[in-house]
Order: structure tokens, then C-alpha cells, then sequence
């Protein structure tokens, strides 16, 4: 044993288990130093949203709280990452740095600069994978290329060795002897005050390591049972949520996978099994997203399919994007989407599919806006996630919808919540509304908008665009793409 201690540097694996670089420090025998840095340059544009910063805040509150049982302590600074690593180093004399991987472009330019830094300094360094089940260099086609398409790429990773089986929380940390200064958490103002935006997410989140696992087994015990069918369903809590938790690292795709094949093989063949494999399946396509982002790094900002990269976008309308980021688009379950993406730093992913299509296809707006506010405003705001999402939406991306796919609001929204429930939840102004209505206010007659306290332009706005003359402009736009290919 040594009285240098390791640097166990903390980002997107925010967690105790299953954490391999928290573990080879453990079983190194020497003392842990835990660290945290918040490190806005290295992301640039892509700095944590304010929603992120809430959720980040508290997860960090609850790792120190979780290390301190252990013995430890959650040491965090402020400033360029591999600057406050190599300045660390030297403020304590450490003899090993490591990490678990980061796949965005940024993180990985840096963490290589570092890692090299770190070596040429005789500083043992290791980095590990904690965010993935197969990571992106393990999964490629036959002529050695990255996968474009899901399907495939699902395939490949399936017929992959299964992933390890994730490893236990150390049971003790042995802290430094001389624990360094660290910043105190609400220096670094990550929580919103004026105004005070944060009560829905207080209200329906519990961040941290043990509350993503009473996430998981909650959903085991429940939901998991009927999410093949009921998954699209926004009007009942048929998802896991566990989207955040995956994102911060409180919990790490390898222990998601193996409790689900542990229930499989408790349950035995049954209807649940194709449930289970369908919500499997949604844990592979984070990792398409990711393999799609470290391949092509310029994914947040331009369309992978360059055909639309001079896109006919509609004049620019900040009224409309507006209306669209504050729910007052007209289209019930659109306008429902976006307010309970505002009051809980969420949305159930079919509606996000449908508000993306909108803001797109309806109103001629560059995808990337809709990027960048999904990214201030989602407590899961992912990089990889976000940029492939949206582009599967416009047409242009991997394995994209195709552009000519423009969801109907109102079909969409009578078909996944064919009662109002979740309008009515959100779009309280409507919620007298009858079911036949709740979709398409400007059909219903005036007596059932007086009994049902609408008026249409003032306690609810009129439709934006009309949808159906919307779609005809898509699709005209679309032409000019396909005319230049």
C-alpha cells in the first residue's frame, strides 16, 4: 500500500457500483481521492443546460453523501478538466489518475491530451468503460465501417459476448491523510432562483444512485410488464424514466441489462419476455446514438445526409419558435408535450417525436433549435441522444424517418391518448373539452367550447399553421432536396 493516493476523476458515471474506475482505485490498496470537476470551456456550446445543472447539482449531494459512508469524500473544483487534474496531481502528490470514458467529441480530445500529459509525467493512468454495453469501437460492419442503420448494428451488437456483469460498490475507501480544499457545491449556482423554475422537477425527481435503483426496480416490478405495447402510451406511466439517471451515470447500462435478463430467466418464457426484449432494445439504440456520435462528431450541428444541408428552411420566426417552446402552438397534444417538458424537464418520447415533427415540418424551423432547447430544458439531455434524435426526425440522419413521414397532430394524438388524459394534464384550459374535441378545438361547435370555458384565441390559442397546407410545404421543400442529389 501507498500513501500517494489515485485520483478517481468523476463525469458522466456518477455512481458507487458497477464504476470500474472507482473499483481499480478500491483494489489498489491506496487512498481515494474522488473528484468532480465542472468544466464549461471544455463543452463550449454544449455546456450543461439549465435542467442538467438542477439534476447535477443533486446527483453530486448525493455521491459525496454516498462516499462519506464509504469513508471518502467528493472533492470538486471548477475549470478546464485536464488543467484541474494535472494541478491536483501536483497539489497532492497523487501516483495514479483514472477515469471512465466520456464519448463526445470535446471530452475525448481532451481526456486524450491529458492521458498523454499524464505519462509523460510517469503518472499511471487508466480509463475504463462504465457508459456502455458495447462500445464503439467493438461494433462495425463487415468492411470495418460504423453501422448507419439500427437494425444491423442491434444485430451485431447481440452476437457480441454478452456484457460483464456489473461489479459491487466497494464496501470501504480509504480517503487521503491530508483531504484537499474543495469548492463548496452552491458556489457554482447550478440551481435556478429568479425566478425558481425547479419545482415540477423537485416534485417528480429524486436524482442519485439509489433512487435510479428503486427506479429500475420499480419498473421491473411493474411497468416492464406491458412496455412492448404500452410504451407509446403518454397518457399512462408505461417507461422506465430511468433516462436521466443512465445519463449522470447513477446507474450504468450493464446492471439495467443484466436485472432484465435476471428477470427473464426468473420468469421463464412468457408474455413478458417480448416487453422486455422491446425495452432492451431502446437501451441499444443509446448505444447507436452514442457509436453514431463518436464516428461522426459533427452529428450536433449538421445533417449526417449532407443532401440537407442547404434545406429550403422556412424565414426566420421567433414568434412561432416561441409558441412552440411555451406550448401555445394550438395542437393540444403538442402544446401538452412542450409544457410538461418545462414543468418536469421531460417528455414521454412519443409526444418528443411528434413536437419535433412539428417544429420541423409544420413550422419550417431548423432542427437544431429544437436541439438546442431540448438540450437547455431535458433533465436527460444527452449529446448523442439529442443530435440523432432529432435528426431521425428530419430526415436526415442515421437510419432516419423518412422526411416525408410528418406526423399528423391530431391522428397522433387521438390514436396515444385517445381520452385527453394526458391534454387534460397538461392543457388544464381544455380539460372540459369532450374527447371528441380534445384533439381539434377549432372543430368543435360553439356551445360545447361555452360549456367547456374555451375561447379559442384568448383562453387557448387558435392553430398556428394548418397542418394539412404545413405538410404541402414540407413536402415541396423536400423535393428541391431530392432534386439536388
Amino acid at each position: 500500500m501507498t500513501d500517494a493516493p489515485t485520483i478517481v476523476w468523476f463525469r458522466q458515471d456518477l455512481r458507487l457500483a458497477d464504476n470500474p474506475a472507482l473499483a481499480r482505485a478500491a483494489k489498489s490498496g491506496a487512498p481515494v481521492l474522488a473528484l468532480y470537476v465542472l468544466d464549461d470551456e471544455t463543452e463550449g456550446p454544449w455546456r450543461l443546460g439549465g435542467a442538467s445543472r438542477w439534476w447535477l447539482h443533486h446527483a453530486l449531494t448525493a455521491l459525496d453523501k454516498d462516499l462519506r459512508r464509504l469513508g471518502t469524500s467528493l472533492t470538486l473544483r471548477q475549470g478546464p478538466a485536464d488543467r484541474v487534474v494535472m494541478d491536483l496531481v501536483d497539489e497532492v502528490g497523487a501516483a495514479s489518475v483514472t477515469w471512465n470514458r466520456c464519448y463526445e467529441p470535446g471530452a475525448r480530445e481532451r481526456d486524450a491530451r491529458l492521458k498523454a500529459a499524464l505519462k509523460a509525467r510517469g503518472i499511471d493512468v487508466t480509463s475504463h468503460n462504465a457508459a456502455l454495453l458495447f462500445e464503439p469501437w467493438t461494433v462495425s460492419t463487415q468492411d470495418d465501417k460504423p453501422y448507419r442503420v439500427f437494425t444491423p448494428f442491434w444485430r451485431a451488437c447481440l452476437n457480441l459476448p454478452e456484457p460483464a456483469a456489473p461489479e459491487r460498490a466497494p464496501a470501504r475507501l480509504t480517503g487521503p491523510a491530508d483531504q484537499p480544499a474543495s469548492e463548496a457545491i452552491e458556489d457554482w449556482a447550478l440551481l435556478p432562483t429568479a425566478p425558481d423554475w425547479a419545482g415540477g422537477l423537485r416534485e417528480t425527481w429524486q436524482p442519485g444512485e439509489a433512487a435510479a435503483a428503486a427506479r429500475l426496480d420499480a419498473f421491473l416490478d411493474g411497468a416492464i410488464d406491458g412496455y412492448g405495447t404500452l410504451r407509446n402510451r403518454p397518457d399512462i406511466d408505461g417507461t422506465s424514466r430511468l433516462s436521466p439517471h443512465l445519463h449522470f451515470g447513477e446507474i450504468g447500462p450493464r446492471q439495467i441489462w443484466h436485472a432484465v435478463k435476471a428477470r427473464l430467466a426468473n420468469n421463464g418464457p412468457n408474455s413478458t419476455e417480448s416487453s422486455a426484449w422491446s425495452f432492451l432494445r431502446e437501451l441499444g439504440w443509446r448505444e447507436f446514438s452514442t457509436n453514431l456520435l463518436y464516428h461522426f462528431p459533427r452529428l450536433p450541428t449538421e445533417p449526417l445526409d449532407q443532401r440537407f444541408a442547404d434545406f429550403p428552411w422556412g424565414a426566420r420566426d421567433d414568434k412561432a419558435l416561441s409558441a412552440w417552446q411555451g406550448g401555445l402552438t394550438g395542437y393540444p397534444i403538442v402544446d401538452a408535450g412542450m409544457r410538461q417538458l418545462y414543468a418536469i424537464g421531460w417528455m414521454h418520447n412519443r409526444v418528443r417525436m411528434i413536437v419535433a415533427s412539428f417544429l420541423i415540418k409544420d413550422l419550417m424551423i431548423p432542427w437544431q433549435q429544437g436541439e438546442a432547447w431540448f438540450w437547455d430544458t431535458l433533465v436527460d439531455a444527452d449529446l448523442a441522444n439529442n443530435a440523432a434524435s432529432w435528426q431521425w426526425v428530419a430526415g436526415c440522419g442515421a437510419d432516419a424517418a423518412p422526411y416525408f413521414r410528418v406526423f399528423n397532430p391530431v391522428l397522433q394524438g387521438e390514436k396515444f391518448d385517445a381520452d385527453g388524459t394526458y391534454v387534460r394534464r397538461w392543457v388544464p384550459e381544455l380539460s372540459s373539452l369532450p374527447n371528441r374535441y380534445i384533439h381539434k378545438p377549432w372543430e368543435a361547435p360553439a356551445d360545447a367550447l361555452k360549456a367547456a370555458g374555451v375561447t379559442l384565441g384568448e383562453t387557448y390559442p387558435l392553430p398556428l399553421v394548418n397542418h394539412a397546407d404545413a405538410r404541402k410545404a414540407a413536402l415541396n421543400a423536400y423535393e428541391t432536396v431530392k432534386a439536388s442529389a
